[in-house]
């Protein structure tokens, strides 16, 4: 009996060994493996920083308008007898756009250059008698009155006789009408509206900050969302003399090419102005940048840490690039691009996405089949 049981304690304790052993040789795997993977590897994209050349650019938003620019009308009210363009045609100056009704207007002009040819033939008539002493110098007066009376009668109506003939004050390109044979017209009616567009004006407004970086004659550039990706070039016309009380800002006009017609008043264009001369800048895309309350910080790979000298070679083999997040200072910016002033040097691998995922020290795998904007003038991307 003694021995059985002496047996069995002999097993017992045999059996808590054995669990025992495993249970630190678990731990002292687990430990192995957490050592030498502090953390699981990270999917990131990075590129490598590097210089770049930025022309110093003032910009705005301005709006177009036509050199000359006016909504025909009549002076006077009248019955429109003929229509002589099309909507949308181009104009010559001094063209004939509309013709009102005369008929009445003209036979007045006749009736009143009768009556001023017969001043004329009592004027002249009256003029010989006098150089005979004939007549007396105050019968030549009044003929010479009532001639004047009558010339400028029959100006007064050739006058409203040529304002029924609606004619372009200037070249330039015609508008839609609505205006039809027999309409009837008061004066102030738009007739149509006639733009010259080719130049046309950029109006656009810069901080007083800028005014000494600006120049009549200097080059512009201007750009419409109606043609992207298509700039149009110009020069300042006029600066105006005079600084926006309540916004601090000031006029500026620039004379923009338009020979292909394409820019319209009314329309909005962002105009672009070349200053000081190029610089060069460590740039990175906007997302590769965190902004914290105490810094602006960057993610950068670095080489795969030295392996411990008692370490596999298999572990060696292993070993993979690290992130280490580094404080930096930028710059300006230019579109989807960011100039580093200060924390890096040109050839950093710098990480572009992935950073919430990373703290120093945790491994990193590069993957860079997408990699976020990097465009100096991004357009918005219309679904």
């Amino acid at each position: 009996m003694k021995k059985r049981m002496t047996i069995m304690l002999i097993c017992v304790c045999v059996l808590l060994g054995a669990l025992i052993g495993i249970n630190l040789f678990k731990a002292a795997m687990i430990k192995k493996f957490m050592t030498g993977n502090a953390a699981p590897p990270a999917t990131v994209s990075a590129i490598q920083i590097a210089f770049q050349t930025w022309q110093p650019q003032l910009a705005a938003v301005g709006s177009l308008r036509a050199v000359r620019g006016v909504d025909v009308t009549t002076e006077i009210a009248g019955l429109v007898r003929d229509v002589r363009f099309t909507s949308g045609g181009t104009a010559r100056a001094n063209q004939v756009l509309v013709q009102l009704n005369a008929d009445a207007d003209l036979a007045q002009l006749r009736v009143l250059q009768a009556a001023a040819e017969q001043a004329q033939t009592v004027y002249t008539r009256d003029k010989a008698q006098y150089e005979i002493k004939v007549i007396a110098k105050a019968t030549l007066d009044a003929d010479a009155a009532d001639l004047k009376s009558k010339n400028a009668q029959v100006a007064q109506q050739a006058a409203i006789l040529d304002k029924k003939t609606i004619r372009a004050p200037f070249a330039g390109k015609l508008g839609i009408t609505t205006v039809n044979p027999g309409q009837y017209v008061n004066p102030g009616d738009a007739i149509v509206t006639l733009q010259t567009i080719d130049p046309i004006y950029a109006d656009f407004y810069l901080p007083q900050q800028n005014i000494g970086q600006l120049a009549v004659g200097q080059a512009v550039t201007a750009e419409s969302n109606a043609y992207r990706g298509q700039s149009f070039t110009g020069k300042i016309t006029s600066i105006n003399p005079k600084v926006d009380t309540a916004t601090r800002n000031v006029q500026i006009e620039a004379l923009i090419d338009n020979h292909d017609g394409k820019l319209l008043p009314g329309m909005y264009a962002t105009v672009k102005i070349d200053v000081d001369a190029p610089q060069r800048h460590l740039t990175l895309p906007q997302t590769a940048i965190t902004y914290n309350p105490y810094g602006a910080t960057v993610f950068v790979v670095k080489p795969a840490p030295a392996a411990a000298p008692g370490a596999a070679s298999g572990a060696r083999a292993k070993a993979m690039p690290v992130a280490q997040q580094v404080f930096i200072t930028v710059g300006q910016t230019r579109g989807d691009q960011v100039s580093i002033e200060k924390g890096l040097t040109a050839g950093d691998q710098v990480v572009t996405s992935g950073q919430l995922k990373l703290k120093n020290g945790t491994p990193v795998v590069i993957n860079n089949q997408i990699q976020p904007a990097d465009l100096p003038n991004p357009s918005p991307q219309e679904q």
